[in-house]
């Protein structure tokens, strides 16, 4: 048995359905079924988002448009000073951009400002709007920020500031008073689609101004639509799809500067390009400096300036990195320290000195590790505040939760999934416990084991070029439109094992029907040490198509692997038992000896791991649902079944460890045994001690066959045996061997090494599941009885 990692559930499809997609579009079931588990189920709806040419909607649905694109227009042709406040993570920095670059194409008099993570937080502030009044801001447009600021939107109108504000972050109970607020989301909201990212929102504004669509924005525009994890659906899927290619031939100085550093190959950008390469490291000046560096690459025409710029946020990222590092090091010692997931259901962590720009991240760790929604913060003595960042779970909706605190939670915003906050410092207990009480009333146990959701099982016979081929239909892949994960359901496995040079990726080749599969798995180099090669294997992980010297086969890269029913792991043969350590994994496991002299040969260490069974009573009172290591060979056939009766092992490791075996040695036929007796009453007495060797050569025996025929004579009653004279009795009643003691001992254990011992794996693993299953059979039946 092998538990897999996550709770995997397979979305249920509507059979018909997949079929009448295949037959009209002419698809493979695959990706018919895939289709369907995205909403698709007609076949206009799925013929439209495969081969259909998709339109923006128009922007002036969304409210207050017209309002905004009638007050730019008119700073423009007065000439007013407009500033865009921006945010500092890579959905705010690309919609700073496209704004910036849209008004200085207009002629606008513009420029930007990001407010410092550190010293000015998350959001407007009234500082910042001060300070532009002073240098005679009249309009400030805030993008992908600004729905919560209810007080500067006050403080604007104070100052006498016109303010707009885009954004797409779930609005509170309060607006902000302004000029014009434009949202997806607000409560009167007649647009078509609310799930813009904030430079879905700011490119919508562009589009607006321009009066046409901006295309050659599309390239910005699609590194904050991904990297927000927004729903890549409707116009989000129109901008991610028309920008990922327009990013492969994008004219941008700054991107083009970036994307060679990093060694990307401008054909291959898709999606991934940004979650892995462009969005960490444009996050990572706003996490540790001011994220002006980023926009300012994006906005450089000076290729010189474009390389330095994009050198400097690689090195920031690198540095990021490490500060990640060291800051979930020790926000893992303070869960495990102060709040145990035992008592936490909600984690609310925090420390002087931890760095605001990266919580996030450690969040995001951290909910990977104890999946239990998690608030890190970092705490300022000197001001009283604590400030931070949360990742959640399905089923705690984190923006619905934290409103229940506002009073406690002077500045807070964000999504289901993620929000931003600051509080006092005195309040960050009362936080704790609140949502700890709220977290016990929604979730449950089943809720804290992470969740895998997948397309379809499938089977190897329906994995074919042709179908991979056409998944790439479904791309770009992100939120809402994941990449396909499939499971593959008790198949045979062929090869397997670990690979890379610190052998810490798993390789294996499945089997179906007569199908092959090959398979990779990163980072799972170690579960080979606990499947066993004869096992029936389940594997979940994405398809793809493997290309390597013009050859292109199927592949999947497995995520998670689980065996259902229990292993046999072969180990017969080890001539020490001094090596089980370094043979059988240390977790969950019991070394069962049966002979005691062999206890002294196990290691010392693993004597706390060790059990003695050397009677029925033991065998029987043993119950282990553990992995079972059968150290030695059991004395009776008897003692192993009342052992494994008594329990449900997931793993056996047989190694029936025996100093000397007595399936190779002679064992005497009915004939050896009559020609004996004959010898006997022919030469009369004999002295076993003197004679018995040159009786057993001269028959080419060995003295044991001469011994043990003669113990089996005096067992029936046929012989006496006194200091090593045995002598033949007379008139002694005909008597079957079987009925002597030591014949019936020895045959069963011949029997038994042969069952055991000298048996192929399958008959061996044939013979532990009759046990086991005669065991389960047994439990069930007295439970129903009870």
């Amino acid at each position: 048995m092998l538990s897999s990692k996550t709770r995997w559930i397979v979305r249920k499809s509507d059979d018909q359905l997949i079929k009448n997609l295949a037959t009209e579009l002419k698809i493979t079931p695959l990706v018919a079924s895939l289709l369907v588990n995205r909403g698709f189920n007609t076949v206009e709806s799925a013929r439209y988002f495969l081969f259909g040419k998709e339109e923006f909607h128009d922007p002036f649905l969304l409210k207050g448009m017209d309002l905004a694109v009638n007050r730019i227009h008119e700073a423009i042709e007065k000439n007013e000073p407009i500033l865009i406040f921006g945010d500092y993570d890579a959905d705010g920095v690309s919609s700073t951009s496209v704004l910036m670059i849209t008004l200085r194409e207009l002629g606008a008099n513009v420029q930007f400002y990001i407010p410092n993570r550190f010293t000015e937080g998350y959001g407007p502030n009234e500082n910042a709007f001060r300070l532009a009044a002073e240098k005679g801001i009249k309009l400030i447009i805030t993008v992908d920020t600004g729905i919560s600021a209810v007080h500067e939107a006050a403080i604007a109108e104070e100052l006498g500031i016109d303010l707009i504000i885009t954004d797409h972050h779930e609005p509170g109970p309060v607006l902000p008073t302004a000029l014009a607020i434009i949202h997806p989301k607000l409560p009167d909201s007649i647009y078509p689609f609310r799930e813009l990212a904030g430079v879905g929102v700011a490119f919508k504004l562009a589009q607006a101004l321009y009066g046409e669509v901006p295309e050659h924005l599309l390239e910005i525009a699609v590194i904050g639509t991904i990297a927000d994890l927004v729903s890549l659906k409707d116009e989000n899927r129109l901008i991610a799809k028309k920008g990922l290619e327009k990013l492969k031939t994008t004219n941008n100085m700054g991107l083009k500067a970036i994307l060679k550093l990093a060694g990307v190959d401008p054909l291959s950008i898709n999606e991934e390009t940004i979650g892995f390469t462009l969005a960490p490291r444009i996050n990572a000046v706003g996490r540790l400096e001011d994220a002006d560096l980023a926009v300012q690459l994006i906005l450089t025409d000076d290729p010189i300036e474009a390389e330095n710029l994009a050198a400097e946020m690689d090195a920031l990222n690198k540095s990021r990195q490490s500060i990640v590092n060291a800051i979930t090091t020790e926000a893992i010692e303070e869960v495990e320290k102060n709040f145990p997931i035992e008592t936490n259901k909600v984690l609310v962590i925090g420390r002087e000195g931890w760095n605001a720009g990266v919580i996030g991240i450690v969040a995001s760790r951290l909910v990977e590790k104890y999946y239990r929604p998690v608030i890190v913060l970092n705490f300022d003595p000197e001001k009283g505040v604590a400030k931070g960042s949360a990742r959640s779970i399905i089923g705690f909706d984190l923006f619905k939760n934290l409103s229940t605190c506002r009073e406690i939670l002077p500045h807070f915003g964000g999504h289901p999934m993620a929000a931003g906050m600051t509080l006092k410092l005195e309040d960050v207990a009362e936080l704790r416990s609140r949502l700890n009480k709220l977290a016990d009333e929604q979730l449950t146990d089943e809720d804290f084991i992470p969740v895998t959701f997948l397309d379809e099982e499938i089977q190897l016979q329906n994995v074919s070029l042709d179908s991979l081929d056409e998944m790439s239909l479904l791309a770009p892949f992100g939120m809402d439109n994941p990449k396909p994960k499939v499971l593959i359901n008790h198949v045979d496995i062929t090869s397997i094992r670990k690979i890379g040079s610190e052998q810490n990726h798993l390789k294996m080749m499945v089997n179906e029907k007569g199908t092959n599969l090959d398979g990779i798995g990163f980072g799972l180099g170690h579960l080979v040490d606990h499947i066993s090669p004869a096992s029936k294997i389940s594997l979940i992980g994405e398809l793809s198509i493997n290309e390597w010297n013009n050859i292109r086969k199927p592949q999947i890269f497995i995520h998670d692997l689980a065996v259902e029913s229990w292993q046999l792991f072969d180990y017969r043969g080890q001539k020490r038992i001094t090596s089980l350590s370094n043979t059988v994994p240390a977790e969950n496991r019991k070394f069962i000896v049966f002979n005691k002299e062999n206890l002294e040969k196990i290691n010392p260490n693993l004597l706390a791991e060790t059990i003695l069974i050397h009677d029925m009573n033991e065998a029987r009172a043993f119950k282990c649902q553990d992995n079972i290591v059968l150290v030695d060979f059991p004395s009776s056939r008897e003692i192993l079944e009342a052992l494994l009766k008594g329990s449900k092992p997931a793993r056996i490791y047989a190694y029936f460890y025996k100093e000397s075996s007595d399936f190779f040695s002679t064992v005497p036929t009915r004939d050896h045994f009559k020609w004996f007796y004959a010898f006997l009453l022919k030469k009369g007495p004999i002295d076993l001690k003197r004679n018995g060797d040159d009786l057993a050569k001269h028959r080419g025996w060995s003295q044991e066959t001469i011994n043990f025929m003669s113990k089996v004579f005096s067992d029936l009653d046929f012989v006496t045996i006194n200091n090593g004279f045995i002598t033949l009795k007379t008139g002694a009643p005909k008597r079957d061997l079987t009925d002597s003691r030591t014949y019936q001992l020895k045959q069963a254990q011949y029997e038994l090494e042969r069952e055991l011992l000298f048996s192929s794996f399958q008959d061996l693993k044939g013979w532990f599941d009759k046990v086991i299953q005669e065991s389960v059979e047994f439990e069930e039946a007295i439970t129903e009885w009870t």
